[in-house]
């Protein structure tokens, strides 16, 4: 097997290298094209020039050495920056739609103007999506002057702005946006009961920064607009007190990976009697039952400081890739409001939810993608199977000449605190700048505590200070420096050495760079990569470590502790079998998220597909296409949009209780795509149905009044927010036909119940 692993990578590098080469005979042709001595009306002509043959359907591939050696020159002229012979390259695979891994502070903001630019002479508009509102800001007036001076405007689109902005600033030819951000706005138009009210116009080109995070890790994450509701909800106070009189063992089990938890018999006799309740897997009682389960899970499985936190009587998730806030976030079903409970908040309900997408299913309405991240190709299958796109690697701009040292194993966490803590005592008497990447908020709290009393100063950065993450990571690389972060450092701005300062920063490299220490192994390569990734950028020295121990989640969970039969030691543990078996876990698990992945996609993807047959049929209506009167398309429009939220309704149901099929030797995915097909075909009918019935009673009237008194209007307001759908993965992934009676029971009840839902509808 390894063989053959090394022949695909052998072949992988070479097909890398000769698409390469043929990249660097681009470049020469556009360096060839040396527009120095032109005036600057000249450059504008030139660029007029190419938008006239755009828009006349000549090809772009046939363009773009004229238009790149133009964006070059411009660049120069009003940003001062020559763009290198990598950036260029990069520039060439983003236009032909390749997914670009290029290093850290190699410049992909400006490799991307160049793609952007050339697709945007069309007039069809480009969007370039961003890690967060601050960097789609600071991209689109930092790289705007090229734009503009070439005739083409741009902008950015920031959570909060009105709706009139919006839409000024999508019909730009270039717009830099937050994917979720872009999702929510669309979210909007797909119910909109006025053409007016669209912001978007048709998809044509995008470029994804950042875009393993996008693509891959945050790919599933749902975005969701919903009526609000406004209605305060305290009823979850009670499960959150019985569940904290529960204990592990007596009243309740985990599975093997401690990813789900049940109530045993005993915990089940237990809270009936706390309840008062009766038998609490009677029918009457689902309700019950489905808060207490969520109460559990709380509890017992997600931790403040690791998993949220509390900020201004708020409850803030915290995205596991990222270590920052997960902003607008929220768990799914019941959990978010067990969570509120527990901390002894108040919780507002959201209301029913009008339309759903994920950011991989929205990401793929673009007729155009391409990407760029400086770690790609740890998951090219991926990439590769999901978007159809394959990775290109771009050499660096200089050498990468950074030090990785090898993981340093512990047997235990005292051993490798002590460890850490002595290796920064050392590094931080030279004054060479460090950066330490912690595992969550708690950690990286805790481990600043433990310097300050072996006085050392430090910044901390986590999601409790994430306000002020510009500010301390322009300081990351001074003389003296100590960083301690969740991995909220591994992307976004860059760490220069001496914090930009020259003189500081010769000092600092004679030091030997930034030095990165890792406190824990993700499970994902491309996270650690990430963290190596902030020292060495641009040919500048650093080094990077990881210090692991034994008892460790990752090590936990897959019994790599009872594997090395040791007693604890303060030392390092000797010898590459142990690396090679944590690089071994990594790979599995990515291998396993990934089949997840398929197994979740088989049940969102469908539902996709009938909302783009629903929302191409509903588009008609909206624009006219269809010849019909004013009161025939408010009447359609409500009820396609009333009967796809209760078609929503329903999915979320049968995916709750699907895998009970599973029980009886059905598979459960073929079931799935069986009901919700038999669901969706009703719609049609049903439309028509109460359609005709509202017309008779409008009797013709256009009148809007009129619509408005009998209920033919938008919701008075909407909410938009994204589901944490890391919590369904787990739990999935943790189902097997021999799973405990108490959760059989729930979703037997959910079954009973959805006809007596469906019938009160």
């Amino acid at each position: 097997m390894n063989l053959v692993v090394k022949f695909m990578k052998e072949f992988k590098d070479r097909d890398n290298r000769q698409q390469l080469k043929g990249y660097r005979n681009k470049v020469e042709l556009i360096r060839k094209r040396n527009l120095e001595a032109w005036d600057d009306e000249r450059l504008q002509g030139e660029s007029l020039r190419l938008k006239k043959e755009a828009i006349k359907g000549r090809p772009l591939d046939e363009l773009l050495v004229d238009a790149y050696a133009l964006v070059c020159e411009v660049a120069k002229r009003k940003l001062g920056l020559q763009p290198y012979d990598v950036q260029i390259m990069a520039a060439i695979a983003l236009h032909e739609r390749f997914l670009i891994e290029q290093h850290t502070g190699e410049g992909k903001t400006l490799s991307a103007v160049m793609p952007a630019y050339l697709n945007a002479l069309t007039g069809q508009g480009v969007h370039v999506l961003t890690f967060n509102d601050y960097l789609a800001n600071r991209d689109a007036e930092w790289m705007g002057p090229i734009y503009r001076f070439l005739g083409l405007n741009v902008n950015s689109v920031q959570a909060g702005m009105s709706l009139d902005a919006k839409k000024e600033a999508y019909g730009n030819d270039i717009t830099y946006v937050t994917a979720k951000e872009a999702g929510f706005d669309y979210l909007r138009d797909t119910i909109a009961l006025n053409e007016a009210d669209m912001v978007h116009r048709p998809f044509h080109y995008v470029i994804v920064d950042e875009a393993d995070s996008l693509l891959l890790d945050e790919a599933r994450v749902p975005l969701v607009i919903s009526g609000e509701s406004g209605s305060f909800k305290n009823d979850d106070i009670r499960f959150a007190e019985v569940a904290r009189q529960l204990e592990q063992v007596e009243h309740y089990e985990f599975d093997e990976f401690q990813r789900n938890v049940y109530l045993n018999e005993a915990g089940s006799a237990k809270a009936e009697s706390l309840l008062g309740c009766g038998n609490l897997y009677d029918r009457h009682n689902g309700h019950l039952l489905t808060s207490l389960n969520c109460a559990l899970h709380v509890e017992t499985l997600l931790k403040r400081d690791v998993d949220y936190i509390v900020r201004d009587g708020e409850i803030e998730l915290i995205d596991e890739y990222t270590g920052r806030v997960a902003e607008n976030r929220y768990l799914p079903d019941g959990l978010q409001a067990a969570l509120v409970a527990k901390e002894g908040l108040q919780w507002t309900e959201g209301g029913k939810i009008l339309g759903t997408i994920t950011i991989q299913h929205f990401i793929s309405l673009y007729p155009g993608i391409c990407g760029m991240t400086a770690t790609a190709q740890a998951s090219a299958m991926e990439f590769e199977h999901i978007y159809a796109l394959q990775v290109v690697q771009i050499p660096p701009n200089q050498p990468n000449i950074r030090i990785d040292y090898p993981h340093r194993i512990y047997t235990h966490k005292e051993a490798k605190l002590q460890a850490l803590i002595q290796e920064i005592l050392s590094v931080h008497a030279t004054g060479r700048p460090i950066l330490i990447g912690t595992s969550s908020v708690e950690e990286s709290d805790k481990l600043a505590e433990a310097l300050a009393n072996v006085n050392v100063h430090c910044h901390v950065l986590n999601a409790k200070n994430d306000a002020k993450e510009a500010e301390i990571i322009a300081k990351a690389g001074e003389i003296g420096a100590v960083t301690v972060s969740t991995n909220m450092a591994g992307r976004g701005v860059d760490i220069r050495l001496g914090g930009g300062n020259r003189e500081q920063a010769e000092v600092v490299a004679k030091l030997g760079g930034l030095y990165v220490m890792g406190t824990y192994v993700n499970e994902s390569v491309r996270i650690d990569d990430q963290l190596r990734g902030r020292a060495g950028r641009q040919g500048d020295p650093g080094a990077s470590v990881f210090f692991v121990s034994l008892e460790d989640e990752l090590m936990v969970q897959f019994g790599i502790h009872k594997m090395v039969r040791v007693t604890k030691q303060d030392g390092a543990l000797e010898g590459a079998v142990l690396f090679s078996k944590i690089e071994h876990i990594q790979h599995v698990i990515m291998g396993q998220n990934f089949d997840i992945h398929q197994e979740l996609n088989s049940y969102s993807d469908m539902v996709e597909d009938q909302r783009r047959i629903l929302y191409a049929e509903r588009l008609k209506i909206l624009k006219g296409d269809l010849p019909m009167s004013p009161s025939e398309q408010r009447v359609r429009l409500f009820y396609i949009d009333e009967s796809w939220a209760e078609h929503l309704t329903y999915v979320s149901y049968l995916r709750e209780s699907i895998h009970l099929e599973s029980i009886a030797s059905r598979n459960p995915i073929d079931e799935f795509h069986t009901q919700i097909t038999q669901a969706y075909e009703q719609i049609p009918s049903k439309i028509n149905k109460e359609a005709k019935k509202m017309l008779l009673r409008l009797g013709g009237s256009n009148e809007p009044t009129e619509w408005e008194k009998l209920g033919l209007k938008s919701p008075a307001s909407t909410r938009t927010y994204i589901i944490n759908d890391q919590y369904s993965e787990n739990r999935r992934s943790s189902w097997t036909g021999t799973t405990v009676f108490a959760f059989w029971g729930r979703q037997i009840l959910r079954l009973a119940l959805w006809p007596v839902y469906r019938m009160s509808k």
